[in-house]
């Protein structure tokens, strides 16, 4: 199997690189620095790196980008800076993934080819109609008005529930719903739940990133775990001790 991953470069794009090559895939990453990439893993000869910005490629090149390959996943996001949160591309994770599904659209695959979308748990999957406290509903909007980084993560997701939807011929996707995000060195104990079981704003959950590379490569590989949550927006938790 062939994997197309955006965002290697980024914390948690680095250990999904690492699990899809330790699991024995190929992976293809699209980076603007390939120097980001540790030298351990840029020596592994089923590593393919692209130098390139996903969002400066042409059509004719994301399409041959993604052919041959059953899987993308996308770990894009911003840059905890100024001009990372307030400057452009402010729509970068939400027109990757449409460039990404263009592609699959494109690429002429006789079965669909997944796509796997690192999202985040402040972001309710609107297909479920997820309750959210008045309070929280108040903080969420203001986040939606002024922080960008915010408004693309639901973008993005909305673009897959929405555009692609459940029953695309060419495009099967999931979107992976971690909440506060910290390092971690092994994979450890982690839950799946189909909605937030915690106020993202009020009270959050803690999510390894290692944990969540490990669940979206599970995503690629695993079939049962495939089936259970395509087309959903699963939030994943560490188990608290």
């Amino acid at each position: 199997m062939t994997v197309l991953l955006l965002g290697a470069t980024g914390a948690t794009g680095q250990l999904l690189v690492r699990q899809l090559l330790d699991r024995g895939l190929k992976v293809k990453a699209i980076v603007r620095s390939p120097d980001r990439i540790p030298d351990s893993l840029r020596q592994q000869e089923s590593l393919s790196l692209i130098r390139a910005s996903v969002l400066d490629l042409s059509d004719t090149e994301m399409a041959e980008h993604v052919a041959g390959c059953e899987a993308v996943a996308s770990c894009l996001g911003h840059n905890l800076t100024f001009k990372g949160i307030f400057g452009q591309p402010r729509r970068l994770v939400t027109d990757a993934a449409e460039r990404c599904c263009q592609a699959m659209r494109a690429n002429g695959s006789d079965k669909p080819t997944k796509f796997v979308l690192m999202n985040t748990a402040g972001n309710s999957n609107r297909d479920l109609k997820e309750p959210i406290s008045r309070g929280q509903g108040c903080v969420i909007g203001l986040l939606r008005l002024l922080v960008p980084p915010h408004r693309d993560n639901e973008k993005a997701a909305d673009y897959l529930r929405t555009e692609v939807g459940k029953n695309d011929t060419k495009i099967q996707w999931a979107a992976v719903r971690p909440d506060s995000l910290f390092d971690e060195d092994n994979v450890s104990a982690y839950e799946l739940h189909p909605s937030p079981t915690r106020s993202a704003i009020f009270n959050p959950g803690r999510t390894s990133r290692i944990n969540v590379a490990h669940f979206m490569a599970d995503l690629i590989t695993n079939h049962d775990a495939w089936e259970k949550w395509k087309g959903q927006m699963p939030v994943i938790y560490n188990t608290e001790s």
